[in-house]
């Protein structure tokens, strides 16, 4: 009979996570000799080893990748657990883990700022990643919820819109196309871009709209950020494609402009995303209540 602690399950949990002792040590505020015991203890328990060092690094053994498995799922039924008891007090306490794709921190603060007026005894946790990391949390089950433009295939999750996204063609005020209207869809591939790096949502749904149209565009440099491909922008080194909601200040400042093209904004919208089935607690299930009813009211009377 396997006689193992949720304490040792824990520590177990967190350094196959990491694959570090000392990092496991940190997350769980324990002194690293303090996680080795724990691990020499559940192995001496399990009678096989979990880990193997090789060179500086260690790697889980095959008994290690099976006992990580089950002790995910045990974690994530306490998780489940926690909450149901923080829903029995409701929504005078709970704690709230949100993740955000990077371009939705233009916006996703200000939501969570009156969402915690209104509920001030919240704990937040506020996570901005960039997608792919987002995608590996949601096949995980690592947050509560999380907000992203166009929600991935193949993942069984629950996805429900709440928020416009249109992205629009940006360029420096110097520019050439700066003050023409109407420019012609087929006029931007005579111009370089500055993009965002693949797998981004902003650049798959860039490439998938100008496939539809049957267009290539010429990309000069990849950026992993809004804020690099806006300074490269107004630098005059090319065009670029972001969402309408991350340059309010540079086009209030006349930093940038919104070239007049013809087929765009490229409409989208926001997603607010959780594991389908997942048991939301009362705070999780709160904010996507109010992610759905009220953000877009909300940014338009903050845009206003």
């Amino acid at each position: 009979m396997l006689h193992v602690t949720l304490r040792q399950l824990q520590v177990f949990e967190a350094v196959a996570r990491h694959l570090s002792f000392s990092r496991a040590a940190e997350e769980l505020h324990l002194t690293q000799p303090a996680v080795s015991m724990q691990i020499k203890q559940l192995e001496e328990s399990v009678g096989l080893p979990l880990f193997e060092q090789i060179g500086k690094k260690i790697f889980l053994t095959d008994a290690g990748k099976e006992l990580y498995h089950y002790s995910r799922s045990i974690a994530m039924q306490l998780a489940e657990a926690e909450a149901v008891l923080e829903e029995m007090k409701g929504l005078k306490r709970g704690k709230l883990n949100i993740s955000v794709v990077s371009t939705a921190n233009y916006f996703a603060p200000q939501l969570l700022a009156l969402f915690c007026q209104r509920n001030q005894n919240i704990t937040l946790s506020l996570n901005v990643i960039n997608r792919e990391v987002l995608i590996n949390q949601l096949a995980n089950n690592e947050m509560d919820l999380g907000v992203m433009g166009l929600p991935p295939d193949g993942l069984d999750i629950d996805a429900e819109p709440f928020m416009e996204n249109p992205l629009v063609v940006i360029a420096s005020p110097s520019h050439p196309l700066a003050l023409e209207k109407n420019i012609p869809l087929p006029r931007l591939a005579q111009e370089t871009f500055i993009v965002r790096e693949p797998g981004s949502g902003t650049r798959s749904a860039m490439e998938r709209f100008f496939a539809q149209h049957n267009l290539i565009l010429s990309t000069g440099m990849e950026m992993s950020t809004d804020e690099a491909i806006k300074q490269a922008v107004q630098a005059g080194m090319g065009l670029g494609i972001v969402s309408m909601l991350t340059i309010a200040l540079e086009l209030e400042t006349k930093r940038l402009v919104v070239l007049d093209v013809d087929s765009f904004p490229i409409r989208r919208h926001w997603y607010v995303v959780h594991r389908k089935g997942k048991r939301l607690s009362v705070v999780a299930q709160a904010f996507k209540e109010f992610l759905l009813q009220e953000a877009a009211q909300v940014m338009q009377t903050v845009k206003a």
